[in-house]
């Protein structure tokens, strides 16, 4: 399973890029169905259904999605922040950061694709059909849209982790400690706060005080070998998989759709627009999720109950 071969979070270059947008089967260059009764034929036989999603399926929340035009915090790119190096050259300007999305996350809700996604799953479960959603957002929304069957690749923004000792836990303070109360406007006139680094989040296990950081997957860094080895089990198990607003450009994630599909699985893309692995899926339906997730999910005539 290709999960193995790329465990470091990253972009994809231009030459992997070029790869994906290559079909699997090269002598088959039809552009993917956007027959959606073809599709829900499909999902109601479906028994193990997969859906990675990606900073689109919240955008219609209002969640920043840090990519193209918009992928600038004050001068910064986001994805420049998003690295052990950023952090550990100005922990205070990575936490100003993160801070920012914390509270903006705050005042934001799922929307109609993280609800049906969630309806979908208790609905299919009482069949003895799964539904397993392997995420690589940050935002916990679709925990808070009722998803159960979760893995969170990337980690979320409301859990910390201590450079010192180690120590995980969730943390929904706002603001999570006082020296950030007020701070982090992503305007590009904004100065640099340069809080303290004893001012910053710290552990409070006994005896601890070690610097607080992000318990998100960085730039660079590995992904949890046991959230991989889970993601490892769905991909390869289900009958069907979609793919819901994710740029395809981010590894290992980026891989692991047009995995599945090279297994002869129907894969199901729902995205505002291509991206390089469209070619490889049987399906491709354009627009926001949140319009055309709910008709592909209803409950389908077929079914139990």
């Amino acid at each position: 399973m290709i999960v193995r071969q790329f465990t470091c979070r990253g972009t994809i270059s231009s030459h992997l890029c070029a790869h994906l947008r290559k079909p699997h089967d090269s002598r088959n260059m039809a552009r993917p169905s956007s027959d959606l009764a073809a599709f829900r034929k499909v999902f109601s036989d479906a028994q193990n259904i997969a859906i990675i999603t990606g900073a689109g399926v919240s955008a219609e929340s209002g969640v920043p999605t840090f990519r193209g035009a918009g992928g600038y915090w004050r001068k910064w790119e986001a994805q420049r922040l998003a690295t052990p190096e950023a952090f550990s050259r100005n922990p205070s300007r990575v936490w100003e950061f993160y801070h920012y999305r914390r509270e903006v996350m705050l005042t934001k809700n799922p929307n109609p694709a993280h609800l049906v996604i969630a309806e979908c799953e208790e609905r299919l479960g009482k069949q003895g059909r799964t539904v397993t959603v392997i995420t690589q957002n940050i935002d916990e929304l679709h925990r808070r849209a009722g998803t159960k069957n979760l893995l969170e690749i990337h980690g979320s923004l409301f859990r910390t982790r201590c450079m010192s000792c180690g120590h995980e836990a969730a943390n929904y303070k706002s603001p999570i400690c006082a020296a950030l109360k007020g701070k982090g406007a992503p305007d590009p006139n904004t100065d640099d706060a340069n809080i303290p680094v004893q001012q910053l989040p710290r552990c409070e296990e006994t005896g601890c005080h070690g610097l607080l950081r992000p318990a998100v997957v960085w730039f660079g860094e590995t992904l949890d070998s046991d959230i991989l080895t889970q993601a490892e089990k769905v991909l390869d198990s289900c009958d069907l998989c979609l793919v819901v607003g994710t740029s395809s450009i981010v590894y290992p994630a980026a891989m692991f759709a047009p995995q599945v599909a090279a297994r002869g699985v129907p894969v199901a893309e729902f995205n505002m627009e291509d991206t390089p692995a469209t070619m490889r899926f049987k399906y491709h339906f354009q627009g926001p999720c949140g319009t055309t997730l709910p008709p592909a999910l209803a409950r389908h005539e077929n079914e139990e109950g």
